[in-house]
C-alpha cells in the first residue's frame, strides 16, 4: 500500500474525517486557507498542489492551463474549450456543474432529504428568499463538488436570474460523514440563494450555492461580485441578467455543493441518482411536456 493511499483510507475513517474537518474553528481556518491559497510563490505553489494530490484525484488534463501562479488559480481553473458540451435539447435542464448526485429524487410537499433519515424543510433553506409552496411536491437534486473537481458553475438552462440572496452561515464540511451527524446542515452553512425563471415557459427553477469549511467565497461572475465574509442576510439586485444554457455563473474558492429545486411536472433524466457523478451540461432533469 503506498502512502498516499494510506492516507486517504486514515482520512476517509468517519470518525477522522469529521473530527479534522468539523471540530476544528471552521469560520478562521476557512478565512486562514483563502489568504494562504492566493500566496503567489512558485515554491508555495508546487508545495500546496503536491499536499492536495496527496488526499484527493486532482486531474488537471482537461484544464486550460495546467500553469499556476497560486493553489487559487487552480481551485478556480477554466476548462479546455469544448470541454464540458451542454446538451441542447429543449426539453432537457442540464447539471449546473460537476458532482456526485446526492440525495434526490421528490419533495415531500416542502420537505426534503439531505441524506436518507435527516429531512430539512424548503422554506428554512429559502429563508424567505423564495416561495417554497411554488415547489410544493417538486423535484430536487443535491450535486456536490469535491475539492478536486471543476469548480465553476453554469447555467443549466436559458433563463433571467430573477433573484439573488445571500445568506451568512456557518461552514460544515457538506460531505456525506458530516450530513449523517448534523441535522439541517444546508439551512445553517452559508449559501447564496439564485432564482431562475426558464425561458421556455417561465417556471422558476432555484440553485442554492452552498458554502462549506475552506469555501466560504461564493463568486458570481455576471454580476461581477464576490459574496464573502460578510455576517448579515442580503437582497441583491439581480437586474434581471439573461443567460445561456451552459454559460458561466461563477465559481466556489474550493469545492461545495448546489442544490437545485424544480416545480412539479420536471422529472430527473434516466441515469441520475444518488451517488453517480455528473458533468456540467449532462441532463438533469427533463422539463414538463
Amino acid at each position: 500500500m503506498t502512502v498516499r493511499s494510506s492516507l486517504m483510507k486514515f482520512v476517509q475513517q468517519d470518525r477522522i474525517n469529521f473530527f479534522v474537518t468539523n471540530r476544528i474553528p471552521r469560520r478562521f481556518t476557512t478565512t486562514l486557507i483563502g489568504w494562504f491559497s492566493r500566496i503567489e510563490n512558485p515554491l508555495v505553489c508546487a508545495a500546496s498542489l503536491f499536499v492536495w494530490r496527496l488526499f484527493t484525484d486532482l486531474d488537471l488534463s482537461d484544464a486550460r492551463e495546467t500553469r499556476f501562479r497560486s493553489m487559487h488559480e487552480c481551485f478556480v481553473r477554466r476548462l479546455k474549450d469544448g470541454a464540458r458540451p451542454i446538451d441542447a435539447d429543449p426539453a432537457i435542464l442540464v447539471s449546473p456543474c460537476d458532482a456526485i448526485v446526492g440525495a434526490c429524487g421528490e419533495l415531500s410537499g416542502t420537505a426534503v432529504l439531505q441524506i436518507k433519515g435527516m429531512p430539512y424543510s424548503l422554506e428554512d433553506l429559502l429563508d424567505h428568499a423564495g416561495d417554497a409552496a411554488a415547489f410544493r411536491n417538486g423535484q430536487y437534486v443535491t450535486l456536490r463538488l469535491t475539492s478536486a473537481m471543476y469548480h465553476r458553475f453554469h447555467a443549466p438552462y436559458d433563463c433571467r436570474v430573477a433573484s439573488v440572496t445571500h445568506i451568512f452561515g456557518d461552514t460544515w464540511n457538506v460531505n456525506p460523514v458530516t450530513l449523517k451527524r448534523v441535522a439541517r446542515l444546508f439551512c445553517k452553512n452559508e449559501r447564496v440563494i439564485i432564482g431562475t425563471t426558464l425561458a421556455r415557459n417561465g417556471e422558476a427553477v432555484i440553485l442554492v450555492a452552498v458554502a462549506a469549511i475552506l469555501v466560504a467565497g461564493i463568486r458570481l461572475d455576471f454580476l461581477d461580485l464576490t459574496l464573502g465574509d460578510r455576517r448579515v442576510t442580503r437582497r441583491i439586485d439581480a437586474g434581471d441578467v439573461a443567460l445561456r444554457k451552459g454559460s458561466e455563473m461563477g465559481w466556489f474558492e474550493h469545492g461545495s455543493t448546489i442544490l437545485v429545486f424544480a416545480p412539479s411536472g420536471f422529472v430527473l433524466c434516466d441515469g441520475v441518482g444518488e451517488g453517480t457523478p455528473i458533468r456540467v451540461g449532462q441532463p438533469l432533469m427533463r422539463l414538463p411536456a
